[in-house]
């Protein structure tokens, strides 16, 4: 049954009201008898995982001061080994991102999101149970590797399964899910031990596994391997029982066709292969040169150099108005579009940081000693790491890795995915391990100040090179850069 047999099948159903647009009639006739209830659902059980690594990320911001004053001298932590400690979840996520674009291709998305849920569990529980400073970095590298595992796969699930319409705000729940875990890990920091704030972490992947073992295999992977009654049973799992989901398989397996089934090295030189790369790893370069995951690790110490007071309260405020804007993203993401939404990111964040940097440059300390005339301003350090927060949750947050998720095609998602992950968290390690050094050398306003150029680079680059993804199937966007047109 090939495609065209479809759509005409569709628009008869629909009483034949097909407009000069042709495609577009077609997409709103079937998308009219999709129901979206147990997609959310599969889309929830995923999303579980990007909320176990937000775990990981914002577990040594409360977890650091603990063990750098803590009684046992196994387990207390210097200066350096808590860098260490902070920053090197990223060398295991870097791993995982290799590893999980090996196993996406090889045992599928749903399987590598299982699986990935058993290194995180292991991680925490030697945290728990550690005795010496490298059973707890053996711990971070652990839940790291599944970082990595889940920030690759779980896009990639999401994008897949989810229809047009609504593939915007689903992409967007992973990095709302992301800072929801940071936020609760940072809230339960203020009233439990490192140990038990483990023990929480190792929650929701626990919950993932389960989850997961109700949910299906995403329809173009199935087809991909030539699955085709595996890929309908899935399509009908996500769509509901009213929808003729036999379009939308012939429309996929159509794209398949034209792309080829399996990858090779020599793919690299299709511009339909190298564009979306090329873009994708462009992107995570710039989120981490915006200097988030330095700010989110050491949001604490930043607060404590800024002279506030309840630096603990104030880092579970911050996480708080990333959850709001991170939703505020997901609501509006198939309506104001990608590129927008990045732009204005940009601008916060640049603005942001220009001013945090000047804070810093008020209240250094003049020769001789003496506090400079504007001890005042803490709240000038609170305002600018909330509006940096707010302008990176609306867009460099989230977008970067749904764009990923949109503009791979699906024969490269395993290798090109992993490279895209590979220099997220490549990037991340060196901007996290390097923070302390450039605080030291160009003192704390330069560093902010040099992440604020990092941000303009970030709005020329979008402006330029970054294209629309909005109400575009995944097909129609590979086309796009394929210079055809789409099925």
């Amino acid at each position: 049954m090939d495609i065209q047999t479809e759509r005409r099948r569709l628009l008869d159903e629909e009483g034949g009201d097909e407009d000069p647009t042709g495609l577009l009639s077609e997409q709103e006739a079937y998308l009219s008898k999709v129901k979206n209830r147990k997609l959310y659902l599969a889309s929830f059980a995923a999303v579980l995982g990007p909320m176990s690594f937000g775990f990981v990320l914002g577990y040594s911001s409360p977890a650091i001061p603990e063990l750098s004053r803590i009684s046992d001298p196994r387990l207390r932590l210097s200066e350096v080994e808590g860098s260490w400690f902070g920053s090197i979840v990223t060398i295991g996520a870097a791993v995982g991102g290799l590893l999980g674009g090996w196993m996406v291709q090889r045992i599928g998305r749903k399987l590598t999101l299982m699986s990935c849920t058993l290194p995180f569990v292991f991680g925490f529980t030697i945290i728990i149970a550690a005795q010496n400073v490298w059973m707890l970095y053996v711990g971070r590298v652990l839940t790291g590797l599944a970082s990595g595992v889940t920030s690759l796969v779980v896009p990639l699930y999401i994008s897949e399964t989810a229809h047009e319409k609504v593939r915007g705000m689903l992409g967007s729940c992973v990095q709302l899910m992301v800072v929801l875990g940071i936020m609760g890990v940072y809230l339960a920091g203020l009233f439990v031990d490192w140990r038990w704030l483990a023990i929480c972490c190792s929650l929701p992947p626990s919950l993932l596994m389960v989850a997961m073992c109700f949910m299906p295999e995403t329809p173009r992977f199935l087809l991909s391997k030539g699955k085709r009654r595996e890929a309908e049973e899935a399509l009908r799992f996500l769509r509901g029982p009213d929808a003729p989901i036999e379009w939308e398989c012939s429309r996929i397996e159509d794209g398949c066709d034209e792309q080829g089934s399996t990858f090779q090295l020599s793919d690299l030189k299709d511009p339909g292969v190298f564009k979306p790369l090329l873009i994708s790893i462009l992107l995570m370069v710039f989120q981490q040169m915006t200097g988030i995951n330095a700010i989110m690790f050491y949001a604490e110490d930043i607060f404590v150099q800024a002279h506030f007071k309840e630096s603990e309260l104030a880092s579970v405020i911050v996480a708080l108005i990333q959850v709001i804007f991170t939703g505020i993203a997901a609501v509006i993401m198939d309506r104001a579009g990608r590129k927008v939404l990045l732009v204005i990111s940009g601008a916060a964040m640049m603005i942001s940081t220009t001013a945090f940097g000047v804070y810093f440059y008020l209240t250094l300390k003049v020769p001789g000693g003496a506090p400079a005339p504007h001890a005042d301003l803490t709240w000038l350090a609170l305002a600018s790491m909330a509006v940096f927060i707010a302008g990176f949750a609306v867009g460099w947050g989230p977008i970067p890795w749904l764009i990923m998720s949109e503009v791979i095609p699906v024969r490269v998602r395993g290798f090109a995915g992993a490279a895209v992950v590979l220099s997220n968290w490549g990037m991340a390690f060196v901007i996290t391990k390097t923070f302390q050094d450039m605080m030291n050398l160009l003192t704390s306003a330069g560093t902010f100040w040099l992440f604020a150029c990092m941000c303009g680079l970030n709005i020329i680059f979008t402006v330029v090179f970054v294209p629309e993804t909005k109400g575009k199937t995944l097909e129609q966007i590979e086309a796009i850069f394929r210079g055809t047109s789409g099925p």
